[in-house]
């Protein structure tokens, strides 16, 4: 069978040809998935979290002291939110038309209007450096991870009030909602996966992952009932989301940050800094297996994807020489080349990398 032409597809055209492609993955093999494209982006700041509007085009880029927000449709900077130092993540509530943004350095949760991305309210949170972050639909509650606090601060979305802290007794790491009234949450430090009761704002379990060390980012399979959790030891641990029964591993690169499942591709990603991302699948013997090593480029180490396009996006920048090690900061990174960061698109088909500056049209 033919692949369809990509050539002069349309972002709605887009959307068709790819799911083509997924669907007819059977008889094709699975799709290719390649680096098919990158924007150029102001600033020379680190970044964490992406997120990506599903349902629409727009991604959020946790960028430093702001959040980027690009139209990857137009793959074109639509737009800011500013204000947010040491921002971490963001989490939308498409229900309430509102979104959320840990800025960790401000111990502050920013509330922003979705559409007009105005600044609504700033929330205080009830430990320090909020990180990861998300939105729980089934409760409309906001849960807000402090990676030194050691809690999670949770929100009612429809007053933007606090309503709780959860203790956890450990470094939260990348979270997931199951849209039944579960969170769950990497323990980084604890080599482990803590679940979260979302209504009574309880902890029911902690479940200790074997073989995995460092969890950060997490991918959720929510009808398969599946967790993947991308380990610092380039391992992605597959874990029973409803007993926290090990299912299998999967080896991955090294230096990952986050993980995202696409339901329709049934595949699990974990991005990592070497500059590779790992698409992991289950086979039909039940064991888990890569699919694909994907060379993206050094520091993509977090990601999101698009479930309806199927694309994942990354980001990175150039870099220059390590600082010496200080009393303050024994593990320094490298410096930031001004003027090179940028968003990576990987696409599920056979293209060519495209490159644009920042603001060019599509």
């Amino acid at each position: 069978m033919k692949s369809p032409s990509l050539k002069s597809a349309t972002p709605a055209g887009l959307v068709t040809v790819l799911s083509a492609l997924l669907l007819a993955a059977p008889a094709l093999g699975r799709p290719l998935y390649q680096l098919a494209g990158s924007l150029g982006l102001p600033g020379e700041e680190g970044w964490d979290y992406l997120t990506f509007e599903q349902g629409g085009s727009r991604l959020f880029i946790s960028h430093g002291t702001h959040v980027e927000v690009v139209d990857v449709d137009r793959m074109k900077r639509v737009g800011e939110i500013a204000d947010t130092p040491g921002v971490h993540g963001v989490a939308l509530a498409p229900d309430l038309g509102r979104g959320y943004v840990s800025a960790g350095a401000a111990n502050t949760i920013v509330v922003f209007d979705l559409k007009t991305l105005a600044r609504l309210k700033e929330i205080k949170s009830t430990g320090e450096n909020p990180d990861a972050i998300l939105y729980d639909a089934a409760t409309r509650r906001v849960f807000a991870f402090n990676g030194r606090g050691r809690n999670a601060t949770v929100i009612d979305a429809v007053s933007n009030e606090v309503v709780g802290t959860i203790a956890l007794d450990a470094k939260p790491e990348f979270a997931r909602a199951d849209g039944q009234g579960h969170v769950y949450v990497n323990l980084e430090d604890k080599n482990s996966l803590a679940v979260i009761d979302s209504r009574a704002l309880t902890l029911l379990s902690v479940w200790p992952i074997a073989g995995c060390e460092e969890p950060s980012g997490l991918a959720l399979n929510a009808q398969g009932k599946q967790l993947f959790a991308a380990c610092g030891n380039r391992v992605m641990a597959v874990i029973d989301a409803t007993s926290g029964r090990e299912l299998g591993t999967a080896p991955i690169g090294d230096g990952t940050d986050a993980a995202d499942y696409d339901p329709a591709a049934r595949l699990a990603f974990a991005s990592c800094g070497v500059g590779v991302l790992t698409a992991v699948t289950q086979e039909s013997s039940g064991t888990f297996a890569v699919a694909q090593s994907i060379p993206t480029q050094r520091g993509a180490r977090t990601m999101t994807l698009d479930e309806r396009s199927h694309r994942v996006f990354l980001v990175t920048a150039s870099f220059g020489a390590t600082p010496a090690p200080t009393a303050e900061h024994p593990h320094p990174r490298p410096a930031i080349v001004p003027g090179t960061f940028r968003l990576l698109v990987v696409s599920p088909h056979r293209t060519k990398l495209t490159t644009k500056a920042e603001g060019t049209s599509s």
